[in-house]
């Protein structure tokens, strides 16, 4: 394993990263404060606990997988696709480094960036809502694993992406839909029985109703779910790289 070219590539991405440190950080403050401030006042005000949760703490973790999830596809997506659109990944492709090696230091970069907004944004709602962790490690390892799948997700957005817009498409027209859809901000048992069996079939649903657990002890799916579910996302995201190397599909174009 070449550390020394994974090391470069992620000193690179975090470079640029640490040079928009007070954006990357001022914004999920300020987002985050505002969706307290809404969802909070507004819908708080009508409903005040979720099975025996407050409202205000229900919301944190889907919050935090919001961001992360968004974060962890952009910054892996814009990473790779840059070098793509300047042509410098030829000199990447070239070098005497494989494609693992690539892959861990953006993805890894990635990660990093979505890692520190989710932990910017529990440390600000700590400051709304009263938030006790019933299983710390599990919390820990749904984020790590959130980041790492999102950010793999993300460095394939990126390969696949011909320009600037299209690297948003995917984000905002599918994944944020998605994690709105998937019991971010309410439980699932609140719908109808009908709505709440085509809720089911939202992949995003086992990742945040996993991550919710670790928090509170309830989830809307089992736990063991959860872990199957991002599991299986992860193993094909790696999968969907692997054929992309091999190939040079939208890499060699």
């Amino acid at each position: 394993m070449n550390w020394t070219a994974i090391s470069a590539i992620y000193r690179f991405e975090m470079a640029r990263f640490f040079r928009t440190l007070l954006q990357s950080f001022l914004s999920p403050v300020l987002s985050t404060s505002l969706y307290f401030v809404v969802f909070g006042a507004a819908i708080g005000s009508r409903i005040t606990e979720v099975e025996g949760v407050s409202y205000g703490a229900f919301i944190v973790p889907g919050l935090v997988m919001l961001s992360v999830m968004t974060q962890s596809i952009s910054n892996a997506a814009f990473g790779i696709y840059f070098p793509k659109f300047v042509g410098t990944v030829y000199e990447l492709l070239s070098a005497p480094i494989t494609f693992i090696e690539i892959v861990i230091g953006y993805v890894g970069a990635a990660a990093t960036k979505a890692l520190f907004i989710g932990t910017v944004i529990l440390i600000t709602s700590s400051f709304f809502v009263d938030l006790e962790i019933v299983h710390p490690l599990a919390m820990v390892a749904f984020l790590l694993l959130t980041c790492l799948s999102f950010a793999l997700f993300g460095f394939i957005i990126g390969i696949w992406a011909r320009s600037f817009e299209q690297l948003q498409l995917i984000p905002l027209l599918i994944v944020t839909p998605l994690v709105f859809l998937g019991g971010s901000f309410y439980s699932v048992s609140m719908l109808p029985p009908a709505w709440q069996t085509v809720t089911l079939f939202n992949p995003v649903l086992y990742l945040i109703s996993g991550f919710r657990w670790a928090f509170f002890g309830m989830s809307d799916v089992p736990v063991g779910m959860s872990l199957l579910a991002i599991t299986f996302f992860t193993s094909l995201c790696i999968g969907a790289i692997w054929w992309i190397f091999r190939t040079g599909w939208r890499l060699r174009e």
